[in-house]
């Protein structure tokens, strides 16, 4: 039997919301092993002089424990 825990997290990209989901698995993968897979709960822009300068996502990653 494994036990699987939930954390959240935010990421953000100048690039795209993809390119923030990917940053952000990838930087929690440093510490956090064995994501099992991740759920985007939202998706923010920051916006400046009328365009988009980051998007930013709220992740959630399951992983289990050891």
């Amino acid at each position: 039997m494994s036990v699987a825990k939930v954390i959240e997290i935010s990421a953000e990209s100048e690039e795209s919301f993809e390119d923030a989901i990917r940053r952000g698995i990838k930087t929690a993968g440093k510490s956090v092993h064995g994501i099992q897979g991740a759920w985007v709960k939202s998706h923010q822009v920051v916006v400046k002089d009328e365009k988009i300068t980051v998007f930013r996502v709220i992740l959630k990653l399951t992983f289990v424990l050891d």
